[in-house]
C-alpha cells in the first residue's frame, strides 16, 4: 500500500480535549485502521506541528477521506503528503523497473 505522512497541529478545542482525557491519543488509532488505513508510526513533536503519523492507505481517495474525516471534529488541522521510499525513488532513478529488484 502506498506511504503517507500526516503531520497534525491540534486546535485551542483539540489541545482541551486532550488535556482531559490523554487516551485520545492512542483511542484514534482504531479509527484510522477503520476508514481502511494502517497506523505505521506515529511521533508528538514539538514546532509548528503536534504530531506526525507515518500511514499506510489503499489510495488518495482513502487517506483524503481520513483526512477529511478527522479534521471534521474541528479538534485539528492536517497537512497530508504521500511518500515514498528511497529504494523505490533510487529505482526509479536508475530507470529499472521495479520487477529488476
Amino acid at each position: 500500500m502506498p506511504t503517507y505522512v500526516l503531520l497534525t497541529t491540534l486546535t485551542p478545542e483539540g489541545r482541551e480535549t486532550l488535556h482531559k482525557n490523554p487516551d485520545r491519543l492512542t483511542a484514534v488509532n482504531s479509527e484510522i485502521e477503520a476508514l481502511g488505513c494502517k497506523l505505521i508510526a506515529q511521533y508528538a513533536l514539538l514546532g509548528a506541528y503536534d504530531f506526525l503519523n507515518i500511514i499506510e492507505a489503499p489510495d488518495n481517495e482513502t487517506v483524503a477521506h481520513l483526512s477529511i474525516d478527522l479534521g471534521a471534529r474541528k479538534t485539528a488541522t492536517f497537512t497530508t503528503f504521500p511518500a515514498m521510499s528511497i529504494q523505490d525513488l533510487s529505482v526509479k532513478l536508475s530507470g529499472k523497473s521495479h520487477l529488476a529488484r
